[in-house]
């Protein structure tokens, strides 16, 4: 592959009479984390449902790995190599911490149904594999202790983590993370960015909607800002943070409530 694992051209998605996100633009490289910044209603979570395939664009382009996805389901994206997170944790109550994660690694199930009626070998090979990584991605997030604990049964910081192992068991590309690190305590906050970190260096391209600003600047290599569903900046960290248009509308507001 050439160029960025994800490009973004002149995304746009209207409901009804309100335009929500209005010709967006950006790149993400492999290998990067990368930010998506904003205040409250600045069109970041429709943004990110159209990247993991949960929404189709009104206009614009969508490439992952230089190929055209586009309005492409969730599942397809999966299989393409990109899960995501949610703002409000989407686990399986009533199912085991391993359970649910291994359930996760069925998202990018190729085999068909007379496999699974005949329980072909290849069945059976999958199966082993998929049991494998759904031990090793819990150990990865820190829970191999917990991987037998009802879902509801885990603290609050632990469901985080459970739900970015759960994206993490489809061996993506690219992980988008929705609000992370809402509602953790600040030593929680560090350990997300160790844990944010530690995915990068296995191979997975990371692109995060935050509000936490000590864990943006703390994580990513460069951050895009969006207010009013419009692109308003792009850069790194700092160069972002100083940025006068930027502070007005997001920054100021943010470090005076620190």
């Amino acid at each position: 592959m050439s160029g960025p694992l994800l490009q973004v051209e002149g995304l746009t998605k209207v409901f009804g009479g309100l335009t929500a996100v209005r010709d967006v633009d950006f790149s993400v490289a492999e290998g990067e984390i990368v930010g998506l910044i904003g205040p409250n209603g600045a069109g970041k979570t429709t943004l990110f449902n159209m990247l993991a395939g949960s929404s189709v664009p009104t206009r614009g382009r969508v490439r992952f790995a230089g190929e055209d996805c586009t309005g492409e389901p969730a599942h397809a994206m999966a299989r393409r190599g990109v899960t995501r997170t949610f703002q409000i944790t989407s686990l399986f109550p009533a199912l085991t911490a391993y359970e649910n994660v291994l359930a996760g690694t069925y998202r990018t199930t190729r085999r068909g149904w007379v496999d699974a009626l005949f329980g072909a070998r290849a069945q059976a090979e999958e199966e082993a594999a998929a049991a494998q990584r759904a031990r090793d991605v819990l150990g990865f997030a820190g829970l191999a202790e917990r991987a037998g604990e009802l879902a509801d049964a885990l603290s609050y910081g632990e469901q985080r983590k459970l739900e970015i192992a759960i994206a993490l068991a489809a061996s993506p590309r690219l992980l988008l993370l929705d609000e992370p690190a809402a509602g953790l305590n600040p030593d929680e906050g560090q350990r997300l960015i160790a844990l944010i970190r530690q995915i990068r260096e296995r191979g997975t391209t990371v692109l995060l909607v935050e509000h936490h600003m000590r864990v943006v600047m703390g994580v990513c290599d460069r951050l895009i800002v969006i207010d009013h569903g419009e692109k308003i900046a792009e850069g790194p960290p700092v160069a972002v943070a100083n940025d006068p248009e930027v502070i007005r509308v997001y920054l100021g507001r943010e470090t005076a409530h620190a």
